[in-house]
């Protein structure tokens, strides 16, 4: 058992959690739900996620049993987690994949034993599930990609040369952020006002992966490179921890393409390190999460005040909750601050001289 189950959340989170809902029918009371993680990499998923979903289940059905594990980057592992909680009796499984082209396994397994599976975030290739919650990602793309040509555009004239920080190949998530980038990046590639001098995928999700890739991109191409586009705060900071490892300055090359909205990654953001990550507000995922479990526990119909449109999985077409995404830069970083995500002591350490801070501290 993960210590993510020892721990208490924060009062904060729990009131988030506890606010509106009404008790759930009996069938859920006394279920045993496991929650599995992919990695520790992203750092959002034990820090965040797993806190919030626990306290989210416990004010709906206060008997219930959440258990949290990490696949820790494993599909082999994490296939073998989801075995041993259906030998200990789950009766749901929420299931970030470690890697979503080795899940079917997993999701036969749970299939075979009769154990619904809920997907959260990352897709599972292959295999029944009931509904999956992700946030939006073709409208994450779009935003990284929107912002990467707003900066583009009051650049010099002449070629702008970007590296392109990849997310875990093969991912839905990877392959809807970049095609929502290039949504537009691709007419500035076209015209040859942006030219691609490095890309790669970052195996899952891995930021000193993506800081070994960056580094090497500025080496190859003699510190040339005006931009590094990521697809979250990983493979941001990664870029950031590159640039700072081998002398650059705040700003000489723009990092953007951020998400998830880390501590770090704002920090960096008030620091100037990084342009601008994606504010994927984790207390409404848990929200809608929790409500789609219970749902799945119950036998009822899925909610449809989450439930928007549908996810193909190469198995089947998933009920999807797509949720909502906002793009964060120095402009309106309040937005986090508003949300209850952080505070400016937060976001502000290591960063006080900076005007943004001097205002708000």
């Amino acid at each position: 058992m993960s210590i993510l189950n020892k721990l208490s959340c924060t009062s904060a989170l729990a009131a988030i959690a506890l606010t509106g809902f009404a008790a759930a029918p009996a069938a859920a009371q006394e279920a045993s739900v496991f929650f599995m993680l992919p990695n520790s990499t992203t750092i959002r998923f034990e820090r965040t996620d797993a806190p919030l979903y626990v306290a989210a289940m416990k004010a709906r059905v206060p008997e219930v049993t959440v258990t949290v594990q990490n696949g820790e980057g494993d599909p082999e592992r994490q296939q073998r987690l989801v075995e041993d909680a259906l030998t200990q009796g789950a009766d749901l499984i929420v299931y970030t994949s470690s890697d979503a082209n080795l899940s079917a396994g997993a999701l036969k397994a749970a299939e075979e034993a009769g154990v619904p599976v809920l997907l959260y975030e990352h897709d599972a290739i292959g295999g029944k599930a009931e509904a999956h919650v992700l946030f939006n990602a073709r409208a994450v793309g779009q935003a990284q990609g929107k912002r990467a040509a707003e900066l583009i555009e009051g650049m010099p004239d002449g070629t702008i040369r970007i590296a392109r920080v990849k997310g875990n190949q093969g991912e839905y998530g990877t392959t809807q952020y970049e095609l929502g980038q290039n949504e537009y990046l691709q007419p500035l590639m076209d015209s040859g006002r942006v030219e691609v001098v490095c890309e790669d995928f970052t195996p899952n999700w891995d930021p000193v992966e993506a800081q070994a890739f960056a580094e090497n991109c500025l080496t190859r191409t003699g510190g040339q490179v005006d931009m590094f586009l990521g697809m979250n705060d990983g493979t941001t900071g990664g870029s950031v921890a590159a640039l700072i490892s081998q002398g650059y300055k705040k700003g000489e090359v723009v990092v953007t393409g951020g998400q998830d909205a880390t501590i770090e990654a704002l920090q960096f953001v008030v620091q100037g390190w990084q342009d601008n990550t994606i504010f994927k507000d984790l207390r409404v995922m848990a929200e809608a999460a929790a409500d789609l479990s219970v749902n799945i526990l119950n036998g009822e119909n899925l909610s449809g005040e989450w439930i928007n449109d549908t996810v193909n999985n190469d198995f089947m077409d998933v009920p999807a909750a797509f949720l909502p995404v906002e793009n964060v830069t120095i402009a309106n970083v309040s937005a986090v601050v508003d949300a209850g995500l952080y505070s400016w002591e937060q976001i502000c350490d290591g960063a006080a001289d900076a005007t943004i801070c001097q205002e708000n501290m």
